[in-house]
């Protein structure tokens, strides 16, 4: 892959503000697309525009609920009334909530199942809808989880989503592929972000409990994302990259 590998190259990045989703939009950016943020929130996001703006790339923001139908298509439209066409779409928005099971309240499961898979689904219908109309294909990445394979207490709900997204760019194989739209997902493990940070323990936890050493960062993410959404993996579609240092093959939980 070379420093400018998506030079021409317009890209979508939901959940965007911080961590993951920033550290995507930040490296596709900086290998020459021009970047559409998305998050909801409005202060993470004018701040994280500004930051790789300052590395003399190419990115704008919209923020707003990526859960909503009707601002999902706002966003599409958006990127293509700016850069003129679409080409990449990181569905990385997402919503955690733990909870046991045997108490889960009905509206979180509502919260959780709207962002992670309403919103989801629907950015990747009308994301690809636009490639479809472009005729020059695309790249559709989805952000799951290692909870979609393995149990984690108090993470049903967030868990169960995370599989179905897999399942969603599995099925997608069948509908896209005669378009040369690919659509995959990452499934990230224990992943420094911000908002794990404010666990004190979790850095030196999850480097004990995984086989590598450490915890991932962003950027391990942002690495498979960009593979993802590059020319290398045009023969790849309906596929799952787990990036989480081989804790998924042996799972030992955080006590």
């Amino acid at each position: 892959m070379t420093a400018r590998t998506f030079e021409g190259q317009v890209a979508i990045v939901t959940g965007a503000g911080q961590g993951i989703g920033y550290e995507i939009a930040k490296q596709l950016a900086l290998n020459g697309a021009d970047v559409l943020l998305n998050d909801k929130d409005e202060t993470l996001l004018a701040k994280a525009v500004e930051a790789i703006n300052a590395e003399d790339s190419n990115c704008s923001a919209l923020s707003g609920d990526a859960s909503d139908v009707g601002f999902i298509q706002q966003l599409v439209d958006a990127a293509v009334e700016r850069y003129g066409k679409l080409n990449i779409v990181i569905a990385n928005a997402g919503i955690t909530l733990f909870c046991n099971f045997l108490d889960y309240p009905v509206d979180s499961l509502q919260r959780v199942m709207d962002l992670n898979l309403r919103g989801t689904f629907f950015l990747a219908q009308r994301a690809a809808r636009q490639m479809v109309k472009q005729q020059s294909g695309g790249r559709i990445v989805f952000m799951s989880s290692v909870t979609g394979h393995q149990a984690h207490r108090d993470l049903e709900a967030y868990g169960m989503t995370k599989a179905g997204l897999e399942m969603l760019a599995k099925s997608l194989v069948v509908e896209l592929s005669q378009y040369q739209i690919t659509v995959n997902t990452i499934a990230p493990g224990a992943t420094l972000t911000e908002r794990t940070m404010e666990d004190a323990g979790y850095k030196d936890t999850w480097a004990k409990l995984t086989p590598m050493g450490r915890a991932g960062t962003v950027q391990d993410v942002a690495n498979a994302a960009l593979f993802l959404a590059s020319p290398l993996s045009g023969q790849i579609t309906g596929q799952n990259i787990v990036v989480d240092g081989g804790w998924s093959a042996v799972s030992p939980g955080p006590g």
